[in-house]
């Protein structure tokens, strides 16, 4: 095997490959120092089966001068090594083609993976798209382990072992051997050769996994993947995510890599062959999984701009812009790689560590669409088959075909390899004639609306636009969301399509230098052959860091690096070329909030303080804030270990300076918002050293095309780049006259801030309701208090903002605001939906002229109670934080006989400290906004987008209370009349439910009833009038209990609304609120159920519906934080101390009246909450609303509703 120091000889090459989902990139190195980039189609099926093999195949007939036949294996005579990037495991996730397997699951969770977070991932869809789980078959095992808890004591019998990392468990199930085999030999009979295996706090105590695979391997199953071994992590679903995927991929990824093999003689046992893995690191083919494989393609991109566009002399954080013809991948390097704990691809959760690259749906391939008077760019791909419709395949309209009618692709210069025989350019009539039927639709609409016509060019240009706002909104994710400036960053622009766009994205970004590396268009590639090889070894920790501890985690790091060591020894590396990292996964306690933090390469992490100043740094730089006092927790030890590689160095000088001006090859037209423009055309290839060029022009090279704008200027570095200034950032030039494009990235802005203030706010928060559970909505409103913009996680939400802007502004008066002063209301009568969502309203202002208010309503309280009431409180008065009255308020209730103040007071008012960070978040942003296209073209969008967007039914409550509503349609007008004459009376409990929540039910449904995304602002309502009869329980007087309607009501008023279209049946009609605590602690959790069945699809089972959309608390979190064990989803008390009782509170609905069915539809089952007492063993039917004071051992079984059927059943 070659080792990784060796020189290339004088015949071998090597090649780096990545495979996309669109093209194939290939760089190849030759023995004398040349170099060699192309690309091919991914797919092509027409010609070859196998893009990278063809590559390598087609290379090696020019390099020898004989032509080698396609099909026949491939010498490796003159192949040192090869290493690749692929989307193979991606693609076999979103498309659902992976391995058939099994998961073996502790019994009483087999529906874990199914439920997930519970929360659905597109709140306003009826038809619940949740990707399935990847198991075709699950099976529950015998056997339980439970964590010891020495501060109270267990009501449960077993062995008592030392885990992994010290701390006592109980193995109260032992596993059972021959169960085992008895259950796994049907599976192995039916085909299934694959298994994942997931067993409660197996991250610490694997054993029982261990002796599972060995029993599998025994049977002949072929794969085995234990959930300890692959993410060695606590929260069992993640890891059972996490070890379902490697389980589902393994197998894929292993036949890619054999067939791979089999179109080389040997099948490559001579060869050096490497794959690129999530983390950024390169492995040997033999240890190449599927779930380090997900990011394997984008993540040598990544290394690529690590290693071209940082300057370590003169260091400037980079932001990498890869966009391909798929997708676009954006990611933030600043001297080392950041890695994140977790993400979601393909609806899966992958929990191990891996590059932090964020994908947004837009690329050359993004297909374009006109609707609702908006321009839309994705998420649809025309992918590489058919393709954008210039690529001769009968494919759709796509921003590839924009930029080519706008001249700023040159088919002349554009590989050749499309048509039937691969040799024809690109189709641009063809593009022209399908923008010119999409133009004459869009100016169609236009005319209905009394606005001007526009021109073909004007609608290519409108899409560009609108793709390079589509694709900023993650890039201000990824470093304004995280407290960077994104103005002081240097873009790094590549793929094949980034050249294109780079100086428009920039200057959306306020950035001012753009790099594109003259390897651009194949720079994923490039990095591949620069990469290093890492090993990683990890080990579940879970005690604080302290310098107690610190021995033992010293320990721990010494033994994990020699397994590093051995393994990159093995593969022939030398011991001076290896390099470690220690990382420490680091938490507060009482979160969830992971940092992954080591030491700098000064300190080595060889004390406490050299971890614990990195974690505060980092969570002080991400958050605004630390928490002095509290243990830091270091969930997991991991060491990285990286075999350095020389075979290639990253860039060379092209020589001396020029003097002469850059020759120019020719001049063609662009078009740009200045007009048609004089462009000239450069070849990269004939650029030297100190040659500058002032846009417009365009900059070819074989793999990628650069565009310069205009008031843009580029010069060649020493080492053959193109660095690009932009010499104005600054937007303008728009009216306040609609404009459909502007329309449309307005749009994108406007929810952009939003986001962007609901990330500041997760990021700052302390409690689990807001960081973890999501339980928090935020908003933009414009002058008159209208929804603009926002970003919604809990529906519930949407009517309560508004209603409560609204009053204040009608209460205090525009012109008594103030710069600096912040708004906190929560009562029913100032606009609010219940006392626990407290919603901070903040004025922005931009040049003492008052702008647009913004506001946020979390939770902020834990048990589900009615506490402190804030009816117009100046949390901050002109700039100070009134935190002495703020106290006074929180802990007033407890003046109130049986009522406390806040249990938190810390926590709480952190999070009000966070909820003021994120609306100063979005005031700058908007006074940024102002600033860049002036306040009347600021306000007069506001409105614009405002502007932009007969039956009758009943249902009763579980206490018998009516719930009715008539609907009158206007045919010719489209206005709608929602009436709720007959609706009962207020009732003597906390189900009322105030206007705020009433009007968030009413949006809600009439954005699911729209079923596309439009803007949700207050124009959804102009049409709609709602009347309700006052003293109702729509309509409560003001001191009636209403923390019930927010949560129960809601959901029921839904179901009524949703009745009267006849859309879907009822869901499961409420939240399922769960509380327990006593004085030192509380748990609030709601609990997901069934969502109704439509026409054509069913109700999806175990998941949050309507109203509410927060996730719940994972089962080994939830058993380590708290004193319970959890069985089949339900609590058993493991109470605290000596069997001291807790208070058990339950505020349910659909336990009377069953959820209904539509058109002869089954109506669904009704929920039940039953208590199950230890003492006496008797079982008690709590009913809907209740409170219970529990004991250890109790056991609460809690049976959700299920959702109604649609349809008679056949």
């Amino acid at each position: 095997m070659a080792t990784p120091q060796q020189q290339l000889d004088g015949r071998r090459l090597g090649f780096g490959i990545d495979r996309g989902g669109t093209f194939t990139d290939i760089f190849v190195a030759y023995p004398d120092g040349r170099t060699g980039t192309f690309k091919l189609l991914s797919v092509d099926r027409l010609n070859y089966s196998d893009a990278p093999t063809e590559a390598i195949r087609r290379v090696l007939s020019d390099y020898t001068g004989h032509e080698l036949t396609r099909g026949e294996p491939i010498p490796t005579d003159h192949i040192a090594w090869i290493r690749m990037g692929t989307t193979v495991a991606t693609n076999a996730l979103l498309e659902r083609n992976g391995e058939p397997m099994a998961l073996l699951v502790t019994r009483g969770f087999k529906d874990l993976l199914h439920i997930g977070n519970q929360s659905r991932p597109n709140i306003f869809d009826f038809d619940i798209q949740v990707p399935e789980t990847l198991y075709e078959e699950v099976v529950e095992v015998d056997e339980r382990v439970v964590l010891e808890d020495p501060s109270c004591k267990m009501d449960i019998s077993g062995r008592n072992v030392r885990a992994q990392n010290g701390q006592l468990v109980i193995v109260e199930k032992e596993l059972d051997d021959e169960g085992i085999s008895h259950s796994l030999r049907p599976i192995f009979a039916r085909g299934i050769r694959s298994l994942a295996v997931l067993l409660l706090h197996s991250y610490i105590y694997p054993d029982h996994e261990e002796a599972i695979g060995r029993i599998a391997e025994q049977i002949g199953f072929t794969n085995v993947s234990l959930s300890s071994r692959v993410v060695p992590m606590i929260k069992a679903v993640p890891r059972g995510f996490t070890s379902c995927a490697d389980a589902y991929l393994t197998p894929i990824i292993q036949k890619y890599i054999s067939c791979f093999r089999a179109g080389f003689t040997g099948a490559l046992s001579d060869v050096q062959l490497e794959f690129m893995q999530s983390d950024g690191g390169l492995c040997p083919v033999e240890n190449f999984i599927g779930s380090r494989a997900i990011l394997s393609g984008p993540a040598g991109g990544v290394v690529g701009v690590s290693l071209t566009a940082f300057d370590t002399e003169r260091p400037v954080p980079v932001i990498g812009f890869d966009m391909g013809g798929t997708s676009t991948d954006v990611s933030r390097y600043a001297g080392q790689f950041a890695h994140a704990v977790d993400s979601v691809t393909a609806g899966i959760t992958i929990q191990a560590p891996q590059l932090e690259i964020n994908t947004v749906a837009a690329g050359g391939g993004s297909r374009l669409f006109f609707r609702d008077g908006l321009f839309i760019v994705g998420p649809e791909s025309a992918g590489s088959h058919p393709g954008p419709v210039c690529y001769r395949k009968g494919g759709f309209l796509t921003v590839t075909d924009a930029n080519l009618v706008l001249g700023r692709i040159l088919p002349q210069f554009f590989p050749h390899i499309f048509g039937k025989d691969e040799c024809q350019t690109l189709d641009k009539e063809a593009s022209m004639k399908a923008f010119e039927e999409l133009t004459g639709e869009i100016n169609a609409q236009l005319k209905q609306k009394g606005r001007s016509r526009i021109s073909m060019a004007e609608a290519a240009l409108g899409f560009i636009q609108v793709a390079n706002e589509t694709m900023s909104r993650p890039i201000r994710r990824l470093t304004e969301a995280k407290g960077f400036d994104t103005s002081q960053h240097l873009l790094s622009c590549f793929g094949g399509a980034g050249g294109q766009h780079a100086c428009a994205i920039a200057r959306a970004l306020g950035i001012r230098r753009v790099m594109v590396h003259r390897h651009a268009g194949v720079l994923s590639a490039y990095g591949l052959m620069l990469a290093d090889v890492v090993n990683e070894q990890q080990e579940a920790y879970m005690k604080a860091l302290n310098d107690e501890n610190f021995v033992e985690i010293r320990d721990r790091f010494v033994h994990l690096e020699e397994s590093c060591r051995q393994n990159l020894l093995s593969q022939g590396f030398s011991p001076v070329d290896i390099r470690f990292k220690r990382v420490l996964h680091l938490r507060y306690d009482r979160t969830d909030c992971l940092l992954m933090c080591s030491p700098t390469e000064k300190t080595g992490g060889n004390c406490v303080e050299d971890f614990t100043v990195t974690f505060e740094e980092q969570y002080q730089r991400e958050f605004g804030f630390t928490v002095p006092g509290r243990a830091v927790i270091a969930d997991d030890i991991r060491v990285r270990a990286v075999g350095r590689r020389y075979l290639l160095k990253a860039d060379s000088e092209r020589g001396q300076r020029a003097d002469e001006p850059a020759p120019r090859k020719s001049i063609t037209k662009c078009t740009f918002p200045e007009g048609e423009l004089d462009t000239e055309v450069f070849d990269l290839s004939e650029l030297s050293y100190g040659h500058e060029i002032v846009g417009p022009a365009v900059v070819i090279d074989k793999n990628c095309t650069v565009l310069i704008e205009p008031n843009c200027r580029a010069e060649i570095t020493p080492e053959g780049n193109l660095l690009i200034h932009l010499l104005d950032v600054a937007g303008g030039g728009v009216s306040a006259e609609l404009d459909p494009i502007q329309l449309s990235i307005f749009s994108h802005r406007f929810m952009s801030i939003a986001e962007q203030m609901g990330s500041v706010l997760q990021r700052s928060a302390i409690s689990t309701n807001i960081k973890e559970r999501l339980d928090f909505s935020c908003a933009l409103f414009g002058p008159d208090g209208g929804l603009v913009a926002n970003a919604p996680h809990i529906p519930v939400h949407l009517g309560g903002m508004q209603a409560a802007v609204k009053f204040q502004i009608d209460h205090i008066g525009l012109p008594n605001f103030r710069t600096g002063d912040v708004i906190l209301s929560n009562t029913p009568r100032a606009g609010g939906s219940h006392l626990p969502d407290l919603t901070l309203i903040t004025p922005v202002f931009f040049s003492d002229q008052s702008l647009v208010p913004g506001s946020m309503p979390p939770h902020s309280t834990t048990l589900a109670q009615e506490g402190a009431a804030f009816h117009s409180f100046k949390i901050v008065d002109g700039g100070l934080f009134k935190e002495t009255e703020l106290v006074e308020q929180l802990m007033a209730p407890q003046k109130v006989p049986g009522c406390s103040g806040t249990r938190n007071l810390r926590d709480n008012l952190a999070d009000l400290n966070a909820q003021i960070a994120a609306n100063q978040k979005g005031i700058g942003l908007l006074q940024e906004l102002v600033r860049e296209y002036s306040l009347p073209v600021v306000k007069a969008y506001m409105a614009h987008i405002q502007r932009n967007a007969v039956d009758a039914a009943q249902d009763w409550m579980d206490d018998g209370t009516e719930l009715r509503l008539a609907v009158e349609i206007d045919e010719k007008t489209g206005d709608a009349l929602f009436d709720f004459t007959g609706t009962g009376l207020q009732v003597h409990s906390s189900c009322n439910a105030p206007p705020a929540v009433l009007m968030a039910a009413v949006i809600y449904c009439l954005r699911c009833l729209v079923g596309r995304d439009i803007p949700l602002n207050q124009g959804c309502l102009e049409p709609v009038k709602v009347y309700v009869p006052s003293g109702t329980i729509l309509s409560p007087s003001e001191d009636a209990a209403v923390v019930g309607g927010n949560v129960l009501t809601s959901q029921r008023l839904c179901d009524v609304i949703l009745r009267a279209f006849n859309a879907v049946a009822a869901s499961q009609g409420c939240m399922n609120n769960v509380t327990f605590g006593d004085a030192q602690f509380g748990y609030y959790e709601t609990v997901g159920g069934g969502a109704g069945a439509g026409p054509g699809f069913n109700g999806r089972s175990g998941i949050h519906s309507h109203m509410t959309n927060t996730r719940i608390t994972d089962v080994e979190v939830l058993e380590r934080r708290y004193p319970v064990i959890v069985r089949k989803f339900t609590l058993r008390e493991g109470s605290g101390g000596d069997g001291e009782p807790v208070q058990l509170s339950l505020l349910t609905e659909r336990r009377v009246f069953a959820p209904y069915g539509l058109n002869g539809g089954e109506p669904a089952k009704r929920g039940k909450n039953t208590l199950c007492r230890r003492r006496g063993e008797t079982r008690v039917n709590l009913g809907a609303k209740n409170s219970a004071q529990v004991e250890a051992g109790d056991v609460l079984e809690l049976e959700t509703p299920g959702g109604g059927g649609f349809g008679e059943r056949k």
